[in-house]
């Protein structure tokens, strides 16, 4: 899959509390989405490479929203925002999409290079939107406002998917489980120990 390449970050915005004079001091608070950008972790926490690449991603995503024109705020951001960051992507991608015209549209391995452009392959488009997803509802984000959850993304997704699927020759569709025959079933069961066994285990703590 392609890798999505972090664009430069800048230190994080840090919201300052407001602090009114009286006799007894208040602070006031307000609550927002943290914006994507670079946070120090202490050095002890070792992040796992999930929540390493989310971190990335997310703070590539900021740095997107600030190279905007004009520059966009994260509540402000819509699905349709998330297409262009979609499309932007696309011209560091190492996929190689034919064409229909081109003589190797539809084949897997073709004998020969051909002029048909590079593009993010969809599995690297949906794991981002998935990650990025998860960040923004971590950061303070409302499910029901994620533009990364949007149905237009999800379609975009999809149409993905399609097209490299046929252009490329690959089938994407998830293999289906086969559900064990009634005779399989049996034979498992017969597998099993007797019942005076099963207590002996569940009483030494194997299950």
């Amino acid at each position: 899959m392609d890798s999505i390449t972090p664009l430069q970050t800048h230190p994080p915005n840090i919201l300052t509390p407001i602090m009114i004079p009286s006799t007894t001091t208040t602070t006031i608070t307000t609550t927002t989405i943290s914006s994507p950008s670079s946070s120090s972790t202490s050095p002890s926490t070792t992040l796992s490479r999930y929540e390493s690449q989310k971190r990335r991603d997310w703070n590539t995503f900021g740095q997107y929203l600030r190279n905007h024109r004009p520059p966009l705020s994260l509540p402000r951001c819509s699905g349709a925002h998330v297409l262009e960051f979609l499309r932007y992507l696309d011209q560091f991608g190492k996929t190689k999409v034919h064409n229909p015209l081109c003589p190797f549209f539809g084949r897997s391995n073709p004998p020969a290079p051909c002029p048909c452009p590079l593009r993010q392959a969809w599995g690297s488009l949906d794991a981002l939107i998935g990650r990025l997803r998860a960040a923004f509802e971590e950061n303070g984000g409302a499910p029901e406002n994620n533009p990364f959850a949007a149905r237009a993304v999800r379609l975009y997704l999809r149409e993905v998917r399609d097209s490299q699927s046929k252009a490329r020759g690959i089938s994407y569709e998830k293999k289906k489980r086969k559900r064990p025959s009634p005779a399989g079933a049996a034979l498992a069961a017969a597998a099993l120990p007797p019942p005076s066994e099963n207590q002996d285990i569940l009483k030494d703590g194997w299950i």
